[in-house]
């Protein structure tokens, strides 16, 4: 089973920019799409960017222009830079990705999280 876990999380100020980061390990055939979602307290976990394993890129309308989502296949990491940050991106960012193991079926995991604060 593929790991994924978070790094780059943080407290930053309106305006500012953080660069969030998804390391994949374990034993690893293919990384299909990544993509990462974010919970903020009390509401639903939603989306937020997506990245093909060839580089097609889509957003939320929230994000769009701020956020770029990017990948290094050679490292098995995914990056969201998230640039002029708001209060309302408070969450904890979740990455996602969907695996072909070498044997078996296609199968998505998730990160543990990482919490990201915008003060105003």
């Amino acid at each position: 089973q593929v790991q994924l876990v978070e790094y780059g999380g943080g407290l930053v100020q309106a305006g500012g920019s953080l660069r969030l980061s998804c390391a994949a390990s374990g034993t690893i055939f293919r990384i299909n799409s990544m993509g990462w979602y974010r919970e903020a307290s009390g509401k639903q976990r939603e989306f937020v960017a997506r990245i093909g394993n060839i580089g097609a890129a889509n957003y939320a309308d929230s994000v769009q222009g701020r956020f770029t989502i990017s990948r290094d296949n050679a490292k098995n990491t995914m990056y969201l830079q998230m640039n002029s940050l708001k209060p309302e991106d408070t969450a904890v960012y979740y990455c996602t990705a969907t695996i072909t193991p070498y044997s078996g079926a296609v199968y998505s995991t998730w990160g543990q999280g990482t919490q990201v604060t915008v003060s105003s």
